[in-house]
């Protein structure tokens, strides 16, 4: 819940290899390969790799324009 004027941001966060793979359309070995490269818009965390669905989203926008 929020307080009348205070923004709410709700990250939807995808974790893991696979499910980042799943959301741009890539296979798990590509997308290991550019979460290692630092390619993608992603942290690891605890060992698992986080990304917020819609800096990913972004990112592969930006780069088909």
């Amino acid at each position: 819940m929020t307080n009348v004027g205070e923004t709410s941001v709700e990250l939807e966060l995808v974790w893991e290899v696979d499910q980042i793979a799943k959301l741009i359309g890539r296979t798990h070995r590509q997308t290991n390969h550019l979460l290692a490269k630092g390619q993608l818009p992603a942290k690891k965390v605890g060992g698992r790799w986080v990304a917020e669905r819609s800096k990913l989203i972004a990112f592969f926008m930006e780069s088909a324009a």
